[in-house]
């Protein structure tokens, strides 16, 4: 089933220390796979990634070959399903290995991040297309246009970038720290898209690194297993996909947070807040940590008074300096009014987002307003959300502090009527850090990575219309069910036939040995 997790530096009781030598059983074999996965994804990205209409690649012959043609296209497919749910596997497998959560273990947890990481690197932009939106709004930037009052539309020949055409009237809604860095990459680049999505991809290489240094640190402050929770974070497919392939600028917001939670946790609270105010200017969401630091700033025991001090200077400051970012670049708080920038409303896995679907055709069957009462309910689930956040913040242990943060960030992720992917992996480390163990938590997590990446292979996918011809035959809808079909046969084989894999889906007779204080 799973490794033994001793705390940090020890080993399972009763191990010899020669024994305790060979931490991983052979890694080589699911490194292997899951290269070959990552490789797989990277070749099929080149048939139904998201490319630039303005890009040069559409001129060569052997990407004209795999997007244009029904064969190049439906191996692009197949490559990209097997190659994700590979990467899956690989994951698991390479957890399975692991005998003692020790050295050996975090130096194999790295091994798979490079490997499985590289390929992607190099791949045409998958699952998602925001990275086009950011080259856009870079160059709103570099020709002078406020990125919070102008949609990418405000410049001649958007539509070349290939942005998603919802960003065409839609205001930013990042913060100061990734518009620079938007407009640092057009003004490098001159609007070039493959050197520009390397650059965005080197930024969220920062990110991941931020997340490889401060995962394991946290989780030791926490009493769990640093190279366990390194594992569960980093060579997770979810993490690599989302923020190397999708391109996502939330590597480098979720890597700032952590560091930043990290030097609050350890008393140096003016470094820790400063880097969160900084993950807040790449993507506000974090301003959910800020009311926790003044908790952690307060101390353990503080009286109510001291609270609510220590959570005035820490809004105070982080205020402060979002201000200053905002007179160097002249747009003020612009990004507030970004937050309601439009995107898919609900959808049908997110708790609430099924419910005001079912609402919806209840009502609409009986000739009412079925749609207008489903905001309603999309609205209850906004303001539950913000009730377990305050409840986070004014009730609970000093020592379950993080805890609380995450379960009050997982709020804002559950009870919206649209979860992405990419949501799902900002929670991640956080529970990863403060525990998840052996149980019924681990395998909700195996499920949980399990399906979005069947959904991700299937979601959003780059098809040539003229694909969608009677003679050809490869319509967009065909393309996406294939792709659906071969991911979740592949992630129903790993769940009920692997002889392997099945092991962590169902119900263990061992003992659970990993059990912090949650």
């Amino acid at each position: 089933m799973t490794a033994p997790v001793p705390a940090a530096g020890k080993t399972v009781a009763g191990t010899s220390p020669a024994a305790a030598v060979a931490d991983v059983d052979n890694a080589r074999s699911p490194l292997l796979a899951g290269f070959v996965g990552s490789l797989f994804m990277a070749i099929g990205s080149l048939g139904v990634g998201w490319l630039a209409p303005a890009s040069e690649l559409r001129r060569v012959p052997l990407f004209i070959w795999m997007r244009t043609e029904a064969l190049g296209v439906g191996l692009c497919i197949v490559l990209l399903a097997v190659g994700g749910m590979l990467l899956v596997r690989a994951w698991l497998r390479l957890g399975q290995r692991v005998r003692v959560w020790g050295a050996e273990a975090r130096k194999a947890t790295l091994q798979a991040v490079v490997l499985w990481g590289l390929p992607l690197m190099f791949s045409v932009p998958l699952f998602s297309r925001d990275v086009y939106a950011y080259i856009g709004q870079g160059r709103l930037m570099v020709e002078g246009f406020n990125p919070y009052e102008n949609g990418i539309s405000a410049l001649s020949n958007y539509f070349q970038l290939g942005a998603d055409k919802m960003w065409t009237e839609a205001p930013v809604p990042y913060g100061q720290l990734f518009l620079w860095i938007e407009q640092f990459v057009v003004w490098s680049t001159n609007v070039h898209p493959e050197a520009s999505i390397m650059l965005f991809r080197l930024a969220a290489l920062v990110g991941i690194v931020l997340c490889i240094i401060y995962v394991p640190k946290l989780a030791e402050l926490h009493g769990v297993n640093p190279h366990r929770a390194l594992w569960l974070t980093a060579a997770n497919p979810l993490f690599l996909t989302n923020f190397i392939a999708s391109v996502h600028n939330d590597a480098l917001m979720i890597g700032l947070a952590l560091a930043g939670i990290y030097y609050c946790a350890t008393r140096r609270v003016i470094l820790g807040l400063v880097l969160v105010t900084l993950s807040i200017s790449v993507k506000p969401i974090t301003i959910v940590f800020l009311p926790f630091i003044g908790l952690l700033w307060a101390g353990k025991g503080a009286s109510w008074p001291r609270k609510f001090v220590f959570w005035g200077l820490t809004a105070g400051i982080s205020v402060a300096l979002l201000y200053a970012m905002s007179l160097v670049n002249g747009f003020g708080f612009g990004w507030i009014s970004g937050l309601s920038a439009p995107g898919s409303i609900w959808i049908w896995y997110a708790p609430v987002g099924l419910l005001g679907l079912v609402v919806a055709s209840i009502f609409n069957a009986f000739g009412l307003d079925g749609w207008g009462l489903a905001k309603w309910v999309y609205d209850a689930g906004k303001l539950l959300a913000l009730g377990i956040i305050a409840w986070q913040i004014f009730r609970g242990d000093y020592d379950r502090l993080i805890r609380r943060l995450t379960l009050a960030f997982a709020a804002v992720v559950v009870l919206a009527p649209m979860i992405q992917s990419w949501y799902v992996v900002w929670l991640i480390p956080l529970f990863a850090v403060t525990g998840i163990r052996d149980d019924w938590q681990v395998k909700a997590l195996y499920f949980i990575v399990s399906f979005f990446m069947v959904y991700a292979i299937s979601d959003q996918l780059e098809v040539f219309p003229y694909l969608q011809t009677a003679d050809l035959g490869l319509a967009l809808a065909l393309a996406r069910n294939a792709a659906a079909i071969i991911a979740l046969l592949f992630a129903l084989y790993l769940i009920f036939l692997d002889p392997k894999t099945k092991l962590l889906f169902s119900k263990s007779e061992e003992p659970v040995t990993t059990r912090p204080v949650i």
